[in-house]
């Protein structure tokens, strides 16, 4: 089969949950064989529903979407289901294949070995850290084989070793493939393009490049909308005044007056729909316990996990008001299980003082009833449940229209993330309890989601893999779980 085969075209497709919620509009795209491509969009432009019109998990409502019958496709999704956490390793690899794979035990050998993960195959799935679990999907996806391969947030809870492993796999990587990520520098090392999903208007742009001169020419592109629109405005206004003017002096004067509002008109169609992609949440302060004095939390000892086996570890550590502490480590050593415990009260040997208010932002979301709405779920934690205050909070994190009244299940990873951040705003907690806070969220927000959690100042622990994001925030303890 040549190189230059088009394997995917989409032709003018379109696709709505509904008719308040278009996600695609008429949009076309074709994808080569061999090619890599990066998907762009603001949370919820449909990123990931674009994965499932292509695996038809989905169907179009209109338009044509032409791929060959003999094309196997593989999905490495952003987070193994929750029905699947009970299965063994072995059992959820066969859960990749239609028909009962004989022998499946070399196979899974080999795709871990290209993971970088070592782990036996009756290990269950939920005893694994997020970082092993990102590693499994991407395993899951792997052993199909596929002739195109879907990446949903592949590097999401990968630690740094992690990354750069999966960054040399996909430079390597001879097949097509199609990633979903908010990792500038990851996707900038083997991208050869970009489909663009536009949030507000659900058009569709192809571009070729690598993902720097894409996000450059973008930019570009933007600047110079926003100049043509600048320029258009002020002569829509000046036909406005010269309009009002010439409307009151009677006479001929009222068929100038006409003509200037008839070219005002002419000039507001002539303005551009500049993209809104780089909409951002608005800055924020998450508040946080008043009353509080002395240690809000001390921690004497925690176990890590060192060749599948707990370690128990001493340490003195006493948090209090405005002190942030960083927890760090690799995939696997325990830094999710030891916020877990420290949350539900159940390690020996951290304590949290009493009528302590605990946020807790989980990699995983569980924190969130995905059976609530997101309205329900924002006012359960205020003090004084006040619409308007939750609302104004609310639309700050994009959370706005529809949304607001929609089930947590249903929104995409990175919106579950705002609404999180949201929740954490109106409960105004004691400590701060953040494992990986930038997974799924889209690269312009973290700035900001930095600036606040630097300017926090209650008592917070920290675990994130991204030192970008870390050496934005003030940490004044740092606990290396490997050391």
């Amino acid at each position: 089969m040549s190189r230059d085969e088009t394997i995917v075209r989409f032709d003018k497709v379109s696709f709505e949950y509904g008719p308040n919620k278009p996600i695609l509009r008429e949009g076309s795209f074709v994808i080569r064989r061999g090619s890599k491509l990066t998907i762009m969009g603001q949370n919820g432009a449909g990123k990931t529903t674009l994965f499932q019109l292509i695996t038809g998990a989905l169907k179009s409502d209109d338009g044509v979407i032409n791929i060959p019958d003999d094309l196997t496709i593989a999905t490495a999704r952003q987070v193994i289901p929750r029905n699947q956490m009970n299965h063994t390793i072995r059992e959820f690899f066969e859960t990749c294949f239609s028909t009962k794979i004989y022998d499946i035990d070399p196979k899974i050998n080999t795709v871990l070995e290209v993971v970088n993960l070592h782990a036996p195959h009756d290990r269950i799935i939920k005893s694994f850290s997020g970082g092993q679990q990102a590693r499994l999907l991407l395993a899951s996806a792997l052993i199909q084989e596929p002739d195109l391969l879907l990446l949903d947030e592949p590097t999401n809870n990968l630690d740094k070793a992690g990354i750069e492993h999966l960054t040399q796999f996909l430079v390597d990587y001879k097949k097509t493939c199609i990633i979903i990520s908010h990792d500038a520098d990851f996707l900038n090392a083997f991208s050869m393009g970009v489909l663009y999903l536009d949030v507000f208007t659900h058009k569709l742009e192809q571009y070729v490049g690598n993902y720097f001169d894409v996000v450059k020419e973008i930019t570009i592109r933007i600047e110079k909308e926003n100049r043509k629109n600048a320029q258009l405005a002020k002569e829509i206004q000046a036909n406005k005044d010269k309009a009002n003017v010439f409307a009151h002096k009677g006479g001929q004067m009222r068929m100038v007056a006409k003509r200037m509002r008839e070219k005002a008109e002419i000039l507001e169609e002539e303005k551009v729909a500049v993209r809104k992609e780089d909409k951002t949440i608005r800055p924020f302060t998450i508040g946080h316990q008043q009353e509080l004095i002395g240690e809000i939390i001390g921690i004497t000892s925690y176990t890590t996990i060192k060749n599948h086996k707990p370690v128990a570890h001493k340490t003195d550590i006493s948090l209090k008001r405005n002190q942030h502490l960083m927890l760090q480590g690799p995939n696997g050593i325990g830094k999710s299980t030891l916020l877990e415990s420290i949350f539900s009260g159940v390690s020996k040997g951290a304590r949290i003082a009493a009528d302590v208010k605990v946020g807790y932002y989980r990699q995983d979301f569980s924190m969130l009833n995905f059976d609530d709405t997101v309205h329900d779920a924002l006012m359960a934690v205020m003090d004084r449940q006040i619409e308007e205050d939750m609302r104004s909070v609310a639309a700050g994190f994009l959370i706005t229209g529809d949304m607001i009244r929609t089930t947590i299940g249903n929104l995409s990873e990175g919106q579950k993330g705002l609404t999180a951040f949201a929740r954490l705003v109106l409960q105004k907690p004691g400590l701060l309890i953040l494992d990986e806070p930038t997974n799924h969220i889209n690269f312009r927000h973290i700035p900001i989601i930095a600036e606040a959690l630097n300017k926090y100042q209650g008592a917070m622990i920290l675990v994130s893999h991204v030192p970008e994001f870390v050496a934005k925030i003030r940490i004044d303890y740092t606990l290396d779980l490997e050391k």
